[in-house]
């Protein structure tokens, strides 16, 4: 029996407002929001300073528009409250809708930056038609905070405009393709901006304009453009005349070894080696190493409960992650028992099946790894830290503190003169009893002890660092100085007399010498 080939649907959701929506989501849990009334802007790089890259309804209002200088929009609007959009974590929430937006057809990719497009071919019927899943699809998303403007179509091309041009929520079938599309602007083909200027100095303003055109002139004008940018191969494609296949991104792998068991237990811990000698089973095959884990109990009254470890550098040595656990379950409460297990590789690294070392012996940074895993399992990760160094010249910023689990130190900078070997932060102020004309203090007081000097190397001078600190920001001049019992200072002079940016120098002890 000869069956009619089912008519593509595929749905286009737009989120016109996701990066200032997100900024919301993410503010509202640190601070209070500004008022509805308050133009707020966020903004990006762009090649002449910051541009506007999302703004709010009140801002919308008023006239601004994205890509505009933010120089420009304060000028006009003294008033405008100015955040900086973060296009990573948009992207990053983007990434994840993809994936999520898979409980309505299996086929779903991103459209640019901001909206999804998904292929419900064959699935609407699951959902109670096309009308009703349209309807779900707008009323989870405005769930989780997003405004959605949504179209579908036989075609991407034909979604894609109609949810970004035209009203959002209609369903437009094979036959209306063509009328639908007629009063929709030629932009709405996701032409290039001198493209879409072109074709409008030339009159073809809208989509039915551009149709009426005989295509042989046409043809010949725009024959050496590549395929997405020509607007008849793009207008083909959301006619339908033309195939524009889906390539959706595949699923994120999951590593995950299961314990399925006959019967309830209490104790987990018998369970636990072959559930980590079968997940590291698997990461070897692929040559990943977990960088963190979590290990679900699942109880028979249909409650679950979690624990989570996170490991220096990725491993999959059980040995070494059934440490990890040790002590983890002591106050899980098991309740009436669990039947199933999970054991579950959070996030992982490539971790090549290579020999570490020639000579066969022990690695020594696997061993430190180790016990920083250790550590950090049972007193907490942010309490291991390590130092860490940043490019600076000024000795408090040099070195800083970082979570051990974070990943390793960088290198420390090539240091051309001796530092103490210990800092205080922030410096002490000391009095200065008698000093020498540009040089160190003779004799100063330090935490009402009087000190003598009796020999001092310097000074080293180290100037503000004009792209962080504040304007009218002293210089320092430090010197090393010996005191009469032996004893090795380092202090320094904060400006000098007559500088302009304050009053007499004061000066500070700042660190010890061995």
């Amino acid at each position: 029996m000869n069956r009619t080939p089912r008519s593509p649907r595929i749905v286009s959701v737009w989120f016109p407002d996701l990066a200032i929506e997100r900024w919301r989501q993410r503010v509202s849990r640190e601070r209070t929001l500004p008022g509805d009334d308050v133009l707020v802007v966020l903004a990006r790089e762009g090649t002449h300073g910051p541009v506007i890259h999302a703004l709010s309804q009140a801002a919308l209002a008023r006239g601004l528009r994205p890509e505009t200088r933010v120089v420009d929009a304060q000028a006009v609007h003294p008033d405008l409250h100015v955040e900086p959009a973060d296009l990573p974590g948009d992207e990053a929430l983007l990434g994840r809708l993809v994936h999520w937006a898979r409980r309505w057809c299996p086929w779903t990719v991103p459209d640019v930056q901001d909206g999804l497009i998904l292929d419900t071919t064959g699935s609407a019927h699951l959902f109670g038609g096309e009308a009703a899943l349209m309807r779900d699809i707008r009323t989870r998303f405005a769930i989780q905070g997003l405004t959605a403007q949504l179209a579908m179509a036989p075609t991407r091309g034909a979604a894609q405009a109609l949810a970004r041009y035209g009203d959002s929520g209609v369903i437009c079938g094979p036959e209306d393709v063509a009328t639908r599309l007629a009063p929709l602007p030629v932009a709405s083909l996701r032409l290039e901006a001198d493209m879409a200027r072109l074709l409008d100095r030339l009159g073809l303003k809208t989509i039915g304009q551009l149709a009426a055109v005989p295509r042989t002139a046409l043809m010949r004008r725009f024959s050496g453009l590549e395929k997405d940018r020509n607007p008849l191969i793009l207008m083909d494609r959301a006619m339908g005349r033309l195939a524009d296949t889906l390539s959706p991104p595949a699923d994120p792998a999951r590593w995950l070894a299961r314990a399925a068991l006959a019967e309830p237990v209490i104790d987990p811990v018998p369970h636990l080696q072959g559930l980590a000698e079968a997940l590291c089973a698997d990461l070897a095959r692929a040559e990943q190493g977990a960088r963190r884990l979590r290990l679900t109990i699942y109880r028979i009254d249909g409650e679950w409960r979690a624990v989570e470890v996170g490991t220096a550098q990725a491993t999959r040595d059980p040995a070494h992650i059934l440490r990890l656990f040790n002590g983890k379950f002591e106050g899980v409460d098991p309740g009436f028992g669990f039947d199933l297990l999970t054991l579950e590789a959070l996030r992982t690294e490539p971790l090549s099946l290579v020999q570490d070392r020639l000579d066969g012996a022990r690695d020594a940074d696997g061993d430190v790894a180790a016990l920083l895993d250790r550590l950090s399992a049972r007193l907490g990760a942010q309490r291991i830290s390590w130092p860490d160094w940043r490019e600076s010249h000024v000795p408090e910023r040099a070195e800083t503190r970082r979570p051990a689990m974070s990943g390793p130190p960088a290198v420390p900078l090539v240091l051309t003169r001796e530092r103490p070997i210990r800092i205080l932060d922030p410096a002490e102020e000391i009095t200065v009893l008698y000093a020498v004309p540009e040089g160190p203090p003779a004799q100063f007081r330090w935490r009402r002890v009087a000190y003598r000097t009796t020999r001092h190397e310097g000074p080293e001078r180290i100037a503000p660092e004009w792209w962080q600190d504040k304007p009218g920001t002293r210089l320092r001049d430090y010197y090393k100085v010996e005191v009469q019992d032996g004893r090795r200072f380092w202090l320094y002079r904060q400006g000098l007399m007559h500088d302009g940016r304050g009053g007499d120098p004061l000066w500070f002890l700042h660190g010890f010498f061995a």
